[in-house]
């Protein structure tokens, strides 16, 4: 993949890719450079926090849909993460996705969300908790028509977030 290529050769190291289970569809992306007047740069200092680590996951369609992109780690708040990190950004929906922009791009833009969105980094999760990277890693099975639309109704990740925290709590009952 192309992308993959060019952001191997991009010298300010803003970023960097490791394939998952070697897909070229699937990402991790290490974030290296947050702005360090923000809120986000102290706390990740304040924890030796080194990096923000992303999942992107390409659709077969791939660069004419956008990816599906969440933070695993460090935990943030406020802006543009949802609970269980999915990122709400336009730029990732359909109607506000180019086939024109890369990954790099991309990762700019959400670096500058973050600022903007005055994000903070928070504890550790619960590894037991739905929201820990295992729970969010079931959004990997849910298949990538019904992430984006279904009969009309479009799905966002915060409400299949919020069916998971539902599924999760049912079978904690039992």
């Amino acid at each position: 993949m192309k992308e993959l290529q060019d952001i191997a050769r991009l010298s300010d190291r803003f970023i960097s890719v490791e394939l998952v289970d070697e897909s070229l569809f699937d990402w991790n992306v290490k974030l290296h450079q947050v702005d360090k007047d923000s809120v986000l740069w102290q706390d990740m200092k304040e924890t030796n926090t080194e990096f923000i680590l992303l999942n992107l996951t390409f659709p077969d369609n791939f660069p004419f849909s956008p990816p599906f992109m969440r933070v695993l780690s460090p935990r943030l708040e406020n802006g543009y993460v949802l609970d269980g990190g999915a990122i709400c950004m336009e730029l990732l929906t359909p109607r506000g996705w180019s086939s024109a922009y890369t990954v790099e791009a991309v990762m700019r833009q959400f670096a500058a969300s973050l600022v903007k969105g005055q994000m903070a980094a928070l504890p550790k999760r619960n590894p037991r908790d739905l929201e820990s990277r295992e729970g969010i890693n079931l959004l990997r099975y849910v298949p990538t028509w019904l992430r984006t639309r279904h009969d009309g109704f479009v799905f966002s990740h915060h409400m299949l977030l919020i069916v998971f925290k539902l599924v999760n709590a049912f079978l904690n009952q039992y």
